[in-house]
Protein backbone atom coordinates (compact mmCIF):
# COMPACT_ATOMS: atom_id res chain seq x y z
CA UNK A 1 0.00 0.00 0.00
CA UNK A 2 1.34 3.43 -0.93
CA UNK A 3 1.32 5.93 1.96
CA UNK A 4 0.71 9.65 1.65
CA UNK A 5 4.35 10.21 2.58
CA UNK A 6 5.57 8.14 -0.38
CA UNK A 7 3.03 8.56 -3.16
CA UNK A 8 3.20 7.66 -6.85
CA UNK A 9 0.51 9.13 -9.08
CA UNK A 10 1.31 6.77 -11.94
CA UNK A 11 3.71 3.89 -11.21
CA UNK A 12 4.11 3.18 -14.93
CA UNK A 13 4.78 6.84 -15.78
CA UNK A 14 8.22 8.36 -16.25
CA UNK A 15 8.51 9.69 -12.67
CA UNK A 16 7.55 6.38 -11.09
CA UNK A 17 10.00 4.43 -13.19
CA UNK A 18 12.83 6.93 -12.60
CA UNK A 19 12.13 6.88 -8.87
CA UNK A 20 12.16 3.08 -8.82
CA UNK A 21 15.54 3.13 -10.59
CA UNK A 22 17.07 5.79 -8.34
CA UNK A 23 15.68 4.75 -4.94
CA UNK A 24 18.14 1.86 -4.38
CA UNK A 25 21.01 4.34 -4.68
CA UNK A 26 19.58 6.09 -1.60
CA UNK A 27 18.95 2.98 0.47
CA UNK A 28 15.41 2.67 -0.82
CA UNK A 29 14.27 6.10 0.44
CA UNK A 30 14.34 8.79 -2.24
CA UNK A 31 15.13 12.18 -0.57
CA UNK A 32 13.22 14.19 -3.22
CA UNK A 33 9.95 13.99 -5.09
CA UNK A 34 10.07 13.54 -8.88
CA UNK A 35 7.73 15.04 -11.49
CA UNK A 36 8.26 14.23 -15.17
CA UNK A 37 7.20 15.75 -18.48
CA UNK A 38 4.31 13.29 -18.80
CA UNK A 39 2.71 14.64 -15.60
CA UNK A 40 3.57 11.61 -13.46
CA UNK A 41 4.92 12.08 -9.93
CA UNK A 42 6.62 9.86 -7.36
CA UNK A 43 8.40 10.20 -4.03
CA UNK A 44 7.76 11.82 -0.63
CA UNK A 45 5.03 14.44 -0.56
CA UNK A 46 6.92 16.67 1.87
CA UNK A 47 10.20 16.75 -0.07
CA UNK A 48 11.46 19.27 -2.66
CA UNK A 49 10.31 18.32 -6.15
CA UNK A 50 12.76 17.55 -8.92
CA UNK A 51 11.17 18.39 -12.26
CA UNK A 52 12.35 16.47 -15.33
CA UNK A 53 10.94 18.67 -18.06
CA UNK A 54 12.66 17.09 -21.04
CA UNK A 55 13.79 13.64 -22.17
CA UNK A 56 17.16 15.26 -22.86
CA UNK A 57 17.81 15.24 -19.12
CA UNK A 58 17.65 11.43 -19.10
CA UNK A 59 19.85 11.23 -22.19
CA UNK A 60 22.50 13.29 -20.40
CA UNK A 61 22.28 11.16 -17.26
CA UNK A 62 22.61 7.92 -19.20
CA UNK A 63 25.71 9.26 -20.96
CA UNK A 64 27.22 10.88 -17.85
CA UNK A 65 25.73 9.37 -14.69
CA UNK A 66 26.47 11.39 -11.60
CA UNK A 67 27.37 15.00 -10.89
CA UNK A 68 28.30 16.18 -14.39
CA UNK A 69 25.16 14.83 -16.10
CA UNK A 70 22.94 16.30 -13.37
CA UNK A 71 24.71 19.66 -13.63
CA UNK A 72 24.36 19.79 -17.41
CA UNK A 73 20.66 19.02 -17.19
CA UNK A 74 20.15 21.62 -14.46
CA UNK A 75 21.94 24.54 -16.11
CA UNK A 76 20.06 23.98 -19.38
CA UNK A 77 16.72 23.86 -17.55
CA UNK A 78 15.98 20.28 -18.63
CA UNK A 79 15.96 19.43 -14.93
CA UNK A 80 14.92 21.78 -12.16
CA UNK A 81 14.09 21.79 -8.49
CA UNK A 82 10.99 23.47 -7.13
CA UNK A 83 11.39 25.26 -3.84
CA UNK A 84 14.67 25.96 -2.10
CA UNK A 85 17.63 24.55 -4.05
CA UNK A 86 19.79 24.71 -0.92
CA UNK A 87 17.25 22.64 1.05
CA UNK A 88 16.99 20.09 -1.75
CA UNK A 89 20.73 19.58 -2.04
CA UNK A 90 21.09 19.51 1.74
CA UNK A 91 18.58 16.65 1.90
CA UNK A 92 20.49 14.71 -0.74
CA UNK A 93 23.81 15.17 1.05
CA UNK A 94 22.19 14.35 4.38
CA UNK A 95 21.05 11.03 2.99
CA UNK A 96 24.61 10.24 1.88
CA UNK A 97 25.84 10.61 5.47
CA UNK A 98 23.56 7.81 6.64
CA UNK A 99 25.80 5.31 4.91
CA UNK A 100 22.90 3.79 2.97
CA UNK A 101 23.69 5.51 -0.32
CA UNK A 102 25.98 4.17 -2.99
CA UNK A 103 27.40 5.30 -6.31
CA UNK A 104 25.87 3.98 -9.55
CA UNK A 105 27.50 0.72 -10.58
CA UNK A 106 27.64 -1.03 -13.96
CA UNK A 107 24.32 -2.74 -13.24
CA UNK A 108 22.66 0.60 -12.57
CA UNK A 109 24.00 2.01 -15.84
CA UNK A 110 22.66 -1.00 -17.74
CA UNK A 111 19.28 -0.56 -16.05
CA UNK A 112 19.25 3.14 -16.92
CA UNK A 113 20.01 2.41 -20.57
CA UNK A 114 17.26 -0.21 -20.62
CA UNK A 115 14.77 2.21 -19.06
CA UNK A 116 15.70 4.95 -21.53
CA UNK A 117 15.05 2.52 -24.36
CA UNK A 118 11.67 1.51 -22.94
CA UNK A 119 10.70 5.17 -22.51
CA UNK A 120 11.71 5.94 -26.09
CA UNK A 121 14.36 8.48 -25.09
CA UNK A 122 17.48 6.47 -25.82
CA UNK A 123 19.89 8.28 -28.10
CA UNK A 124 22.94 10.44 -28.25
CA UNK A 125 23.07 13.07 -25.49
CA UNK A 126 22.63 16.72 -26.44
CA UNK A 127 25.76 18.78 -26.96
CA UNK A 128 27.41 20.14 -23.79
CA UNK A 129 25.86 23.41 -22.60
CA UNK A 130 27.32 26.59 -24.06
CA UNK A 131 28.42 27.65 -20.57
CA UNK A 132 30.68 24.61 -20.17
CA UNK A 133 34.40 25.33 -20.51
CA UNK A 134 36.26 24.14 -23.59
CA UNK A 135 39.99 24.45 -23.06
CA UNK A 136 42.77 23.30 -25.34
CA UNK A 137 46.50 22.98 -25.04
CA UNK A 138 48.94 21.56 -22.53
CA UNK A 139 47.64 21.44 -18.97
CA UNK A 140 48.75 24.55 -17.02
CA UNK A 141 50.70 26.04 -19.87
CA UNK A 142 50.56 29.83 -19.61
CA UNK A 143 48.14 30.07 -22.53
CA UNK A 144 45.77 27.45 -21.14
CA UNK A 145 45.92 29.04 -17.67
CA UNK A 146 44.94 32.39 -19.23
CA UNK A 147 41.99 30.73 -20.97
CA UNK A 148 40.91 29.00 -17.75
CA UNK A 149 41.03 32.24 -15.78
CA UNK A 150 39.23 34.14 -18.53
CA UNK A 151 36.41 31.57 -18.55
CA UNK A 152 35.58 32.33 -14.93
CA UNK A 153 36.80 35.83 -14.15
CA UNK A 154 36.14 37.70 -17.38
CA UNK A 155 32.33 37.39 -17.30
CA UNK A 156 32.38 41.14 -16.65
CA UNK A 157 33.40 43.40 -13.81
CA UNK A 158 29.78 44.57 -13.61
CA UNK A 159 28.62 41.01 -12.92
CA UNK A 160 31.03 40.53 -10.03
CA UNK A 161 30.28 44.01 -8.69
CA UNK A 162 26.64 42.96 -8.48
CA UNK A 163 27.46 39.99 -6.20
CA UNK A 164 30.56 40.92 -4.21
CA UNK A 165 31.07 43.53 -1.51
CA UNK A 166 32.50 47.00 -2.32
CA UNK A 167 36.06 45.73 -1.68
CA UNK A 168 35.48 43.28 -4.57
CA UNK A 169 37.02 40.54 -2.44
CA UNK A 170 36.27 37.19 -4.10
CA UNK A 171 37.55 35.00 -1.27
CA UNK A 172 36.58 33.93 2.23
CA UNK A 173 35.88 36.74 4.68
CA UNK A 174 36.77 36.81 8.38
CA UNK A 175 33.60 37.28 10.44
CA UNK A 176 34.61 38.86 13.74
CA UNK A 177 31.18 39.92 14.99
CA UNK A 178 27.58 38.76 15.22
CA UNK A 179 26.29 42.25 15.88
CA UNK A 180 23.35 43.51 13.79
CA UNK A 181 24.56 45.47 10.80
CA UNK A 182 27.86 43.60 10.55
CA UNK A 183 27.95 42.06 7.08
CA UNK A 184 30.14 40.72 4.32
CA UNK A 185 31.81 44.08 3.63
CA UNK A 186 32.94 44.22 7.27
CA UNK A 187 34.08 40.59 7.18
CA UNK A 188 36.15 41.23 4.07
CA UNK A 189 37.71 44.34 5.61
CA UNK A 190 38.62 42.32 8.70
CA UNK A 191 40.11 39.58 6.51
CA UNK A 192 42.25 42.07 4.59
CA UNK A 193 43.39 43.64 7.85
CA UNK A 194 44.23 40.22 9.29
CA UNK A 195 46.33 39.31 6.25
CA UNK A 196 48.27 42.58 6.38
CA UNK A 197 48.97 42.16 10.10
CA UNK A 198 50.08 38.54 9.67
CA UNK A 199 52.47 39.68 6.94
CA UNK A 200 53.87 42.39 9.23
CA UNK A 201 53.25 45.15 6.69
CA UNK A 202 54.28 48.68 7.57
CA UNK A 203 54.89 51.89 5.59
CA UNK A 204 57.34 51.18 2.81
CA UNK A 205 57.00 47.38 2.90
CA UNK A 206 57.25 45.76 -0.55
CA UNK A 207 54.38 43.35 -1.18
CA UNK A 208 53.96 41.00 -4.15
CA UNK A 209 50.27 40.06 -4.49
CA UNK A 210 50.10 36.94 -6.69
CA UNK A 211 46.68 36.52 -8.30
CA UNK A 212 45.52 39.91 -7.05
CA UNK A 213 41.93 39.55 -8.28
CA UNK A 214 40.12 42.88 -8.35
CA UNK A 215 42.75 44.41 -6.10
CA UNK A 216 41.06 44.21 -2.69
CA UNK A 217 44.26 43.29 -0.82
CA UNK A 218 46.64 45.31 -3.00
CA UNK A 219 44.60 48.48 -2.46
CA UNK A 220 44.00 47.84 1.24
CA UNK A 221 47.68 47.18 1.95
CA UNK A 222 48.66 50.41 0.19
CA UNK A 223 45.92 52.57 1.72
CA UNK A 224 45.93 51.33 5.31
CA UNK A 225 49.46 50.00 5.83
CA UNK A 226 51.48 52.19 3.46
CA UNK A 227 52.83 49.21 1.53
CA UNK A 228 54.31 49.44 -1.97
CA UNK A 229 52.51 46.76 -3.95
CA UNK A 230 53.08 44.84 -7.16
CA UNK A 231 49.93 42.92 -8.05
CA UNK A 232 49.84 40.36 -10.86
CA UNK A 233 46.82 38.90 -12.62
CA UNK A 234 46.27 37.18 -15.96
CA UNK A 235 42.73 38.56 -16.28
CA UNK A 236 42.48 41.62 -18.49
CA UNK A 237 39.09 42.49 -16.97
CA UNK A 238 40.56 42.51 -13.46
CA UNK A 239 43.55 44.66 -14.42
CA UNK A 240 41.30 47.25 -16.05
CA UNK A 241 39.16 47.39 -12.91
CA UNK A 242 42.13 47.81 -10.56
CA UNK A 243 43.81 50.42 -12.74
CA UNK A 244 40.68 52.53 -12.51
CA UNK A 245 40.53 52.22 -8.72
CA UNK A 246 44.23 53.02 -8.37
CA UNK A 247 43.70 56.21 -10.38
CA UNK A 248 40.54 57.17 -8.46
CA UNK A 249 42.29 56.77 -5.10
CA UNK A 250 45.55 58.40 -6.09
CA UNK A 251 47.60 55.28 -5.37
CA UNK A 252 49.66 55.25 -8.56
CA UNK A 253 52.88 55.76 -6.60
CA UNK A 254 52.19 52.75 -4.37
CA UNK A 255 50.30 50.16 -6.47
CA UNK A 256 51.45 48.68 -9.76
CA UNK A 257 49.20 46.09 -11.37
CA UNK A 258 50.52 43.91 -14.17
CA UNK A 259 48.91 41.57 -16.65
CA UNK A 260 51.57 38.98 -15.92
CA UNK A 261 51.92 35.31 -15.05
CA UNK A 262 53.34 34.74 -11.58
CA UNK A 263 56.17 32.72 -13.15
CA UNK A 264 57.35 35.80 -15.03
CA UNK A 265 57.79 38.22 -12.11
CA UNK A 266 61.48 39.23 -12.31
CA UNK A 267 61.97 41.15 -9.05
CA UNK A 268 63.20 39.64 -5.80
CA UNK A 269 63.66 40.96 -2.28
CA UNK A 270 59.99 41.50 -1.41
CA UNK A 271 59.19 41.88 2.28
CA UNK A 272 55.98 39.90 1.82
CA UNK A 273 54.15 37.76 -0.72
CA UNK A 274 50.41 37.15 -0.62
CA UNK A 275 48.35 34.74 -2.70
CA UNK A 276 44.67 34.68 -1.79
CA UNK A 277 42.77 31.70 -3.23
CA UNK A 278 44.88 31.59 -6.36
CA UNK A 279 46.88 28.44 -5.57
CA UNK A 280 43.87 26.27 -6.44
CA UNK A 281 44.36 27.26 -10.09
CA UNK A 282 48.05 26.34 -10.23
CA UNK A 283 47.76 22.57 -10.68
CA UNK A 284 49.55 19.75 -8.91
CA UNK A 285 52.52 19.53 -11.26
CA UNK A 286 53.08 23.28 -11.23
CA UNK A 287 52.59 23.73 -7.48
CA UNK A 288 56.29 23.20 -6.63
CA UNK A 289 57.10 25.89 -9.21
CA UNK A 290 54.53 28.20 -7.58
CA UNK A 291 55.89 27.71 -4.06
CA UNK A 292 59.47 28.11 -5.30
CA UNK A 293 58.52 31.41 -6.95
CA UNK A 294 57.10 32.59 -3.61
CA UNK A 295 60.29 31.55 -1.80
CA UNK A 296 62.64 33.12 -4.35
CA UNK A 297 60.79 36.46 -4.51
CA UNK A 298 61.06 36.97 -0.73
CA UNK A 299 64.00 38.50 1.06
CA UNK A 300 65.43 36.48 3.97
CA UNK A 301 63.04 37.06 6.85
CA UNK A 302 60.20 37.90 4.46
CA UNK A 303 56.76 36.42 5.06
CA UNK A 304 54.29 34.71 2.75
CA UNK A 305 50.59 34.16 3.29
CA UNK A 306 48.73 31.65 1.13
CA UNK A 307 44.96 31.48 1.61
CA UNK A 308 43.75 28.35 -0.13
CA UNK A 309 40.83 25.95 -0.28
CA UNK A 310 41.33 22.30 0.57
CA UNK A 311 39.52 19.05 -0.09
CA UNK A 312 40.07 15.70 1.61
CA UNK A 313 37.66 13.44 -0.25
CA UNK A 314 39.22 13.51 -3.71
CA UNK A 315 41.67 15.66 -5.69
CA UNK A 316 40.61 18.40 -8.05
CA UNK A 317 37.54 20.56 -7.77
CA UNK A 318 34.86 18.04 -8.73
CA UNK A 319 33.15 17.42 -12.10
CA UNK A 320 30.79 20.41 -11.96
CA UNK A 321 33.36 22.95 -10.73
CA UNK A 322 35.98 21.82 -13.22
CA UNK A 323 33.54 21.79 -16.15
CA UNK A 324 31.67 25.04 -15.52
CA UNK A 325 33.48 27.24 -13.00
CA UNK A 326 37.20 26.71 -12.58
CA UNK A 327 38.66 24.44 -15.27
CA UNK A 328 41.87 22.62 -14.27
CA UNK A 329 41.28 23.50 -10.61
CA UNK A 330 43.17 21.42 -8.07
CA UNK A 331 42.55 21.03 -4.35
CA UNK A 332 44.18 18.71 -1.85
CA UNK A 333 44.25 18.18 1.93
CA UNK A 334 45.77 21.17 3.71
CA UNK A 335 48.54 19.03 5.15
CA UNK A 336 49.80 18.20 1.67
CA UNK A 337 49.83 21.89 0.76
CA UNK A 338 51.80 22.69 3.92
CA UNK A 339 54.34 20.02 2.96
CA UNK A 340 54.71 21.48 -0.55
CA UNK A 341 55.29 24.96 0.88
CA UNK A 342 57.96 23.62 3.22
CA UNK A 343 59.55 21.62 0.39
CA UNK A 344 60.21 24.97 -1.32
CA UNK A 345 62.36 26.04 1.64
CA UNK A 346 59.78 28.10 3.52
CA UNK A 347 59.03 27.57 7.19
CA UNK A 348 55.32 27.31 7.95
CA UNK A 349 54.51 29.23 11.13
CA UNK A 350 50.75 29.14 11.29
CA UNK A 351 47.74 27.38 9.72
CA UNK A 352 44.44 29.14 10.40
CA UNK A 353 41.23 27.38 9.34
CA UNK A 354 38.41 29.64 8.13
CA UNK A 355 35.97 26.94 6.98
CA UNK A 356 32.95 28.19 8.94
CA UNK A 357 33.69 31.74 7.79
CA UNK A 358 33.27 30.60 4.18
CA UNK A 359 29.77 29.31 4.89
CA UNK A 360 28.73 32.81 5.92
CA UNK A 361 30.63 34.44 3.06
CA UNK A 362 29.07 32.30 0.34
CA UNK A 363 25.62 32.66 1.92
CA UNK A 364 26.00 36.46 1.74
CA UNK A 365 26.98 36.23 -1.94
CA UNK A 366 24.05 33.90 -2.63
CA UNK A 367 21.54 36.21 -0.92
CA UNK A 368 22.78 39.14 -3.02
CA UNK A 369 22.76 37.01 -6.16
CA UNK A 370 19.15 35.91 -5.67
CA UNK A 371 18.02 39.43 -4.79
CA UNK A 372 19.47 40.60 -8.13
CA UNK A 373 18.43 37.59 -10.23
CA UNK A 374 16.76 39.65 -12.97
CA UNK A 375 19.91 41.76 -13.40
CA UNK A 376 22.06 38.62 -13.44
CA UNK A 377 20.01 37.16 -16.28
CA UNK A 378 20.13 40.45 -18.18
CA UNK A 379 23.93 40.51 -17.87
CA UNK A 380 24.97 36.91 -18.50
CA UNK A 381 21.82 35.01 -19.56
CA UNK A 382 19.73 32.45 -17.70
CA UNK A 383 22.02 29.48 -18.36
CA UNK A 384 25.06 31.15 -16.81
CA UNK A 385 22.82 32.40 -14.02
CA UNK A 386 21.78 28.82 -13.28
CA UNK A 387 25.45 27.78 -13.31
CA UNK A 388 26.16 30.36 -10.65
CA UNK A 389 23.11 29.46 -8.58
CA UNK A 390 24.25 25.84 -8.47
CA UNK A 391 27.84 26.93 -7.78
CA UNK A 392 26.96 29.16 -4.82
CA UNK A 393 24.54 26.69 -3.25
CA UNK A 394 26.92 23.78 -3.73
CA UNK A 395 29.82 25.78 -2.32
CA UNK A 396 27.93 26.81 0.79
CA UNK A 397 27.00 23.17 1.47
CA UNK A 398 30.51 21.87 0.82
CA UNK A 399 31.97 24.17 3.47
CA UNK A 400 29.03 23.69 5.84
CA UNK A 401 29.43 19.92 5.79
CA UNK A 402 33.22 19.90 5.89
CA UNK A 403 33.73 18.44 2.42
CA UNK A 404 35.85 21.49 1.64
CA UNK A 405 37.96 23.72 3.83
CA UNK A 406 39.92 26.95 3.50
CA UNK A 407 43.04 27.97 5.41
CA UNK A 408 45.45 30.83 5.78
CA UNK A 409 48.97 29.41 5.76
CA UNK A 410 51.62 31.81 7.05
CA UNK A 411 55.23 31.01 6.18
CA UNK A 412 58.61 32.72 6.36
CA UNK A 413 61.86 32.55 4.41
CA UNK A 414 64.43 32.13 7.16
CA UNK A 415 67.74 33.93 7.08
CA UNK A 416 70.88 31.85 6.48
CA UNK A 417 71.49 31.95 10.24
CA UNK A 418 68.12 30.34 10.83
CA UNK A 419 66.43 33.45 12.17
CA UNK A 420 62.80 33.83 11.13
CA UNK A 421 62.23 37.43 12.14
CA UNK A 422 58.88 36.39 13.61
CA UNK A 423 57.86 37.78 17.02
CA UNK A 424 58.18 35.33 19.90
CA UNK A 425 54.68 36.15 21.13
CA UNK A 426 51.70 36.20 18.80
CA UNK A 427 49.52 39.30 19.01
Amino acid sequence: MTTTAERTTNPTGVAGRVAALASPLFGGALPVRVRAWDGSQAGPDDAPTVVISSPDALRRLVARPGELGLAQAYVTGELDLEGDLLDGLRRVWSSTRTGRTRKPGPGDVVAAVRLAGELGVLGLPPAPPASQARLRGRLHSQRRDRDAIAHHYDLSNEFYSLILDPHMAYSCGYWTSDEPGYGVEDAQRDKLDLVCRKLGLEPGSRLLDIGCGWGSLSLYAAEHFGARVVGVTISAEQKAFIDQRVAERGLGDRVEVRLQDYRDVPETGFDAVSSIEMGEHVGDKQYPVYTRVIHDRLRPGGRALVQQMSRRTKPGGGPFIEAFIAPDMSMRPVGETVALIEDAGLEVRDVHSLREHYVRTVQAWYDTFEANWDQVVAMVGEEVGRVWRLYLVGGALAFEEGRMGVDQILAVRRASTGESGMPAVRR
